[in-house]
C-alpha cells in the first residue's frame, strides 16, 4: 500500500521567477505554435513536390522536379515495351504515335475488347525497365517522349538521354497493376495490335494516374544509383562492426 508524501511548507514566493502567461497569453502562445507547425508541415508538403503533369509536358514543366518527387499524370500516356523499342531502333520504324511531349509506360497490360474498336483495361501492371536500357537513350532523342514510366531503376544511357533532352524516368509502384487500371478513364488506340496484347501500343487517356516516383530527373541524377552508394556505406559499417562481434569464430 502506498502512501501519499506528507505536504511540506515553504517560505515566501520566489519573486524572481516570471508570472504566468495569462489565459490570453497561453492562447496566444498555442496560437504561435500551431501557425508554426503549420508552415512546417507546408514546407515539407511542398518539398516533397506532388506535382501533377498534364500532357503534352515541356521541358520547362520537368526542369525543377528532382529524383524522389512524387508525380501524378493527367492526359495520356501509351503503352510501349521491348518490340516497340527494338522496331524503332533496330529497325528503323516510325511509331504510329506521336509521343512528342507525352507519356510511354513499360507494361503489358490485360485488356478486355468490348467490341472491335472499344476496349477496357483490366489490369496493367509496369514491366521492368532496364530491359529497355539499350534503347531508351535513342529512343528517347528519337521521339522526343518527355515521361517514361515503368518498374524499377534503369542505367547511364537512359541518365544520359533525360539529362540531354529533359525527360523524366519514374517509377509506379509494383503490385498495383488492378489500382493503375482504375486510373484509366478510356482506351483511346490500339496500334500494333499484330504484336500482341502485351506488345500492342495502347494509349490510354487518365487523371491522376500514379503515384510515379522520379528515379532519374531532366539533370540525370538517378535514385537508385543515389542509393546504391548509401547503401554500400552502410553496408560497410554494418560488416566492420559485424566482424567485431564475431571475430572469436573460427
Amino acid at each position: 500500500m502506498s502512501t501519499a508524501a506528507p505536504l511540506q511548507t515553504t517560505g515566501p514566493a520566489d519573486t524572481s521567477r516570471p508570472p504566468r502567461p495569462t489565459d490570453q497569453s497561453e492562447e496566444t502562445t498555442v496560437a504561435q505554435d500551431a501557425a508554426t507547425a503549420h508552415e512546417h508541415e507546408t514546407a515539407s508538403a511542398e518539398r516533397s513536390h506532388r506535382i501533377t503533369l498534364t500532357t503534352p509536358i515541356s521541358r520547362q514543366d520537368v526542369e525543377d522536379i528532382r529524383v524522389g518527387d512524387v508525380v501524378f499524370l493527367d492526359g495520356h500516356i501509351t503503352t510501349c515495351r521491348d518490340v516497340a523499342h527494338r522496331r524503332v531502333i533496330e529497325y528503323g520504324r516510325q511509331l504510329p504515335v506521336d509521343i512528342r511531349d507525352g507519356a510511354i509506360l513499360h507494361a503489358g497490360p490485360i485488356i478486355r475488347a468490348l467490341d472491335e474498336d472499344r476496349f477496357e483495361v483490366v489490369s496493367v501492371g509496369p514491366t521492368t525497365s532496364m530491359r529497355m536500357e539499350k534503347f531508351e537513350e535513342e529512343f528517347i532523342a528519337r521521339t522526343g517522349v518527355r515521361l517514361i514510366v515503368g518498374k524499377g531503376g534503369m542505367g547511364p544511357g537512359t541518365q544520359a538521354g533525360c539529362r540531354e533532352h529533359g525527360a523524366l524516368h519514374c517509377v509506379f509502384p509494383a503490385g498495383n497493376a488492378v489500382v493503375a487500371a482504375t486510373q484509366v478513364e478510356r482506351v483511346e488506340g490500339a496500334q500494333w495490335r499484330d504484336l500482341g496484347m502485351p506488345e500492342t501500343l495502347w494509349t490510354f487517356r487518365v487523371r491522376q494516374f500514379g503515384p510515379l516516383i522520379v528515379s532519374i530527373d531532366a539533370q540525370g541524377n538517378n535514385l537508385f544509383e543515389q542509393q546504391k552508394v548509401i547503401y554500400n556505406e552502410r553496408k560497410a559499417e554494418a560488416l566492420a562492426t559485424l566482424r567485431q562481434k564475431v571475430r572469436y569464430i573460427r
